[in-house]
């Protein structure tokens, strides 16, 4: 079994990762956001009615009201399908994260490059022992006392 955080091999039956200390436990709320989850689907729907009543209604407009030409109406009319098009697109992607996250996440193990790296630390030689900064002030001291009064 691995720690879902750090992916840490762990032991069955402890509560917390011995490694990072995250909770192993199963987590109980699994409950989807419904409220979330409809008014994603209302805006979606809005979007859609609204952006191509736009399209077509400023569409009439522009030929009738404005004189204007066919070419300029369909440039009209596909930049306004463009940006429903891409506002639909986020607003779908984002209701499907919101919708995969409330399933509960399988945790795969850790390859095996992962677990070559989390080999136990090895044994260093300690440095040489520096000489203490109070010797080095207590000799300074004393040859400024041994020097005669000017």
């Amino acid at each position: 079994m691995f720690c879902s955080t750090c992916g840490t091999t762990i032991t069955p039956g402890l509560s917390f990762c011995n490694r990072c200390g995250a909770s192993l436990k199963e987590r109980a709320e699994t409950t989807p956001r419904t409220g979330a989850i409809v008014a994603f689907l209302i805006a979606i729907t809005l979007i859609a009615i609204v952006g191509l009543g736009i399209m077509l209604g400023g569409a009439l407009t522009l030929k009738k009201d404005a004189a204007l030409g066919e070419d300029v109406v369909g440039i009209f009319m596909f930049f306004t399908f463009f940006i429903v098009c891409i506002t639909e697109f986020f607003l779908v992607r984002q209701l499907s994260k919101l919708t995969s996250s409330t399933e509960p996440k399988r945790v795969s193990p850790p390859p095996a490059t992962m677990q070559n790296e989390l080999r136990p630390a090895q044994a260093r030689g300690l440095p040489e022992a520096m000489p203490s900064v109070t010797e080095n002030t207590t000799r300074t001291l004393e040859y400024s006392r041994n020097e005669p009064p000017r």
